[in-house]
């Protein structure tokens, strides 16, 4: 395909997402539809495509509209590209530019390609951190790997991670944090990969595990299991016995095969049956620090939803309070950057529930290198 024809299909993949189709859906169909498209056009479409719903209002704003052309066109304006030599109508090239198609600058929450209504919540959570973190979600995340520490020593996964040509570093977020600089796209065929050496998984995540009081013997449950990244990794770092848990059970369908790979044992339980030294709730969130992965997310997220999500967290606090032992822990993770959903839950918690305190938080931004994330780790009194 030519560049101008790549930028057609970005086009129709982006508005089919804007009238409401799933980004990676809209892709999957596109490709689907579209065979004569190599790899190397399906990739760089998809760049097109990810990186407009990453800048979507300033995008809209020097393109003209909140249109997939409008969004490609104002791609090429930031880049300093010259639209006009590839909008030329010819062959499968978008149609020329017209008087409908002059754009302008952004302003506001559009620079930072924030919502309007969200701007000001997430200014004053972030402080002096607002512009810079918002530039960073502008951009495409790093692709980061963790060592599984039962099957390989950092030294050895980084030997054989080389082997196959895909170059790492370590990462200062967590001692078992791999940042992939040159070969993504060979993880998944590579031997690193399929004899359980190591796993995709965010640094500022393998950070929260860290953080965990993880021993030998421990008995733990990861309440919100999903796909089980944060199970395996706690598996990673004790012997454990580990219970896998979450409300729509079909979202762990893949974790026993992970589990095998990684040399662990996980149960998977639809009812967890108390006591548990530690439980882990990564909660549902906005997934506000995770943006630059999944960006169409923050275009869906509305204050409505914000609200319920706030509920539904307190109430998965209150639930898995009473499966852990006197003296226990409950791990509350998020990835979001919003005070809400963080430090505000963890206040109205221990403000309700006195027999526990909070003996330890933090919050990362995309500036500590990986995504947002906030752990806090709420302790049990001895006596119950």
């Amino acid at each position: 395909m030519t560049p101008a024809a790549r930028l057609s299909a970005a086009i129709q993949i982006l508005d089919r997402i804007i009238a409401g189709a799933p980004a990676e859906q809209a892709l999957v169909n596109w490709a689907r539809a579209s065979r004569f498209a190599g790899s190397g056009d399906r990739n760089a479409i998809r760049d097109l495509v990810f990186d407009a719903l990453r800048c979507r209002r300033s995008f809209a704003a020097l393109g003209g509209g909140d249109t997939g052309r409008g969004l490609v066109l104002g791609a090429l304006r930031a880049s300093g590209a010259d639209p006009e030599a590839l909008f030329t109508g010819e062959g499968h090239a978008p149609a020329p530019l017209g008087p409908e198609d002059a754009g302008r600058a952004p302003q506001g929450f559009e620079i930072a390609d924030i919502p309007d209504w969200l701007g000001p919540q997430l200014q004053a959570d972030l402080g002096a951190d607002f512009a810079a973190v918002g530039e960073a979600m502008r951009h495409r995340a790093p692709v980061f790997l963790r060592v599984n520490l039962r099957r390989a020593t950092q030294a050895q996964a980084l030997a054989a991670l080389t082997e196959d040509g895909v170059e790492a570093v370590p990462h200062p977020l967590s001692p078992t944090a791999l940042e992939v600089m040159a070969g993504a796209r060979k993880i998944a065929a590579c031997r690193a990969y399929a004899e359980g050496l190591v796993e995709l998984q965010d640094a500022a995540s393998q950070a929260v595990i860290d953080a965990l009081p993880l021993q030998d013997g421990m008995r733990v449950l990861d309440f919100c299991a999903g796909g089980g990244g944060k199970t395996l990794a706690m598996a990673g770092r004790a012997r454990l016995a580990l219970f896998a848990h979450d409300a729509a059970p079909a979202r762990m369908r893949d974790l026993p095969a992970r589990a095998r790979r990684a040399g662990a044992k996980v149960t998977l339980t639809e009812a967890p049956k108390a006591p548990f030294d530690l439980v882990l709730a990564d909660v549902p969130c906005s997934g506000s620090g995770s943006w630059r992965r999944a960006p169409e997310g923050k275009w869906l997220l509305t204050p409505e939803r914000l609200r319920s999500l706030v509920e539904v967290q307190a109430k998965i606090l209150r639930d898995v309070a009473a499966l852990v032992r006197p003296g226990g822990w409950i791990g509350y993770a998020t990835c979001s950057m919003l005070h809400i959903e963080n430090g505000a839950q963890v206040h109205d918690f221990i403000s309700e529930n006195r027999k526990w305190s909070c003996e330890y938080q933090r919050s990362l931004t995309p500036l500590d290198g990986g995504d947002g994330f906030f752990v806090a780790l709420l302790r049990h009194s001895p006596k119950g």
